[in-house]
């Protein structure tokens, strides 16, 4: 699981909760580009934005027990974060968020996961009609956020 606080006043009380519940049901929990915060809640690591993939090789120095996964949206994000325990490569299909940019799909994603020496985790707009189709793509797994609620 990765808790991304935004800023948010009370990132740590929830971050504690969510440490809490990780840790209860065998969960990893890593913490969206707050090395600090995932310190205090005890996590398991971190997850960076693209443009803190520098970030990668001090992060692993100074905590060689976390993970680290870094967000990607090309080939060149892939590449220059290598280093990362996993790269979480969005967006797979058109997404809701605001942020999304245009879908990657099958084929690209197959692509990126063959470029990177990390696992690439599909990331954007997957739900359970077209997650089939990233199966044969070499990614390393898949993530969601709403594509959790179309499970029901």
């Amino acid at each position: 699981m990765v808790y991304r606080a935004f800023g948010a006043a009370d990132a740590e009380t929830q971050a504690r909760i969510l440490r809490r519940r990780t840790r209860a049901r065998g969960l990893l929990l890593l913490i969206g580009a707050d090395d600090a915060l995932a310190v205090r809640v005890e996590a398991d690591g971190v997850h960076l934005p693209e443009r803190l993939v520098h970030r990668i090789g001090l992060l692993k120095r100074r905590h060689p027990t976390w993970l680290v996964s870094v967000a990607a949206h090309g080939q060149a994000a892939v590449l220059k974060a290598s280093r990362a325990d996993a790269i979480v490569v969005s967006p797979m299909f058109h997404s809701r968020s605001p942020s999304a940019g245009a879908a990657l799909g099958p084929l690209r994603v197959a692509k990126l996961a063959r470029a990177g020496r990390a696992r690439v985790i599909a990331l954007g707009g997957i739900n359970s009609k077209n997650a089939p189709r990233l199966l044969s793509t070499g990614a390393a797994g898949l993530a969601a956020i709403d594509g959790l609620l179309d499970l029901g």
